[in-house]
């Protein structure tokens, strides 16, 4: 099957004008979702100020906080015309009661997608242990989700050993062939460069793994920002490729965006028709407004392509500032 890839690959039509790159990353983020926590979403009067309608809006139930606070915002951005998909964490749930409650209780308020996570939380606070436990109960297919996302790790992950990455992969990929009402996506943690995410898909997909991803993405921000972020959430490889460009100290306080990340995915995906790399997810770690100017300017095409092809630009704010 490596062979067929790499055959494929060198047979593909290159991406080779601006035209075609500017099509190619219009097609990565048509449909791109966003991510927001219960705190910020507190500090935006109105999210139709920085999103289109129908939006995917991602709501974080991150270790410690109250599921109350990610309820409330997913009910919120209901009510003013987006796409709410909260997280579930499994292991910060104290039973399968308040669980099953918190499912029934976003379903009738028309959430029918969400996030489905194990959670970095070192001792589980109920039974639940893992993704594939909450998955397991039934609570989703009984509500009527549609649309589940499940975690994928370009990077591998600080917690999990490789094999029981690849195990719970398959197991995701089981899920999904038993659940086909569903649609079942991974959604992968930011990144940074684009040759080891193209590797990686090649990889899972050589294992098996049949699921459309969406490639987590850094919103526009400063480099301090991502590397704030990076060592955070414990990602070795991106943290290795923001120190270096920090050496440059006076990027520092610059405004970097994903463009690079980007146009190698394009160019990746472009020479690989079965990539299973289908959208972006935007983590707006710069904050959601310059984050999604950005994002809709990229969508609409209003950039430009250096003549190497290998980034392009995109404005970060309209012209008056505002």
């Amino acid at each position: 099957m490596a062979e067929a890839m790499t055959e494929t690959m060198a047979t593909s039509p290159a991406i080779e004008s601006a035209e075609a790159l500017t099509s190619a990353v219009q097609s990565l983020f048509a449909g791109f979702s966003v991510e927001i926590t219960p705190a910020s979403a507190k500090k935006i009067e109105s999210f139709a100020d920085l999103l289109r309608p129908s939006c995917r809006v991602m709501v974080t139930f991150l270790p410690g906080s109250d599921l109350q606070d990610t309820k409330e915002t997913a009910e919120r951005l209901m009510r003013e015309g987006f796409i709410a998909v909260p997280h579930f964490a499994a292991r910060s749930f104290p039973d399968a009661e308040s669980f099953r409650s918190l499912v029934q209780d976003l379903s009738k308020v028309g959430v029918k997608e969400a996030v489905v996570l194990a959670g970095a939380v070192d001792k589980p606070l109920g039974s639940f242990t893992s993704s594939l436990d909450l998955l397991a109960d039934g609570a989703f297919q009984d509500s009527g989700f549609t649309r589940i996302s499940v975690a994928g790790h370009p990077e591998g992950s600080p917690d999990i050993s490789d094999s029981d990455l690849a195990l719970a992969l398959r197991q995701k990929n089981e899920w999904a062939e038993q659940n086909p009402q569903i649609e079942t996506r991974l959604i992968t943690q930011f990144c940074f460069e684009a040759e080891p995410v193209l590797a990686w898909e090649r990889t899972i997909r050589a294992a098996g793994n049949r699921l459309p991803i969406a490639l987590g993405v850094p919103g526009p921000a400063q480099i301090k920002t991502l590397l704030m972020h990076a060592k955070n959430c414990g990602i070795g490889n991106s943290m290795s490729f923001l120190v270096k460009q920090a050496k440059n100290v006076s990027r520092l306080i610059m405004v970097n965006a994903p463009d690079k990340l980007i146009a190698g995915i394009a160019h990746g995906v472009a020479a690989d028709p079965d990539s299973l790399l289908k959208t972006v997810h935007i983590y707006p770690l710069g904050g959601l407004k310059k984050s999604a100017y950005w994002s809709y300017a990229v969508a609409d095409g209003t950039i430009k392509v250096e003549p190497s092809l290998e980034r392009f630009s995109a404005p970060l704010a309209p012209p008056d500032g505002k």
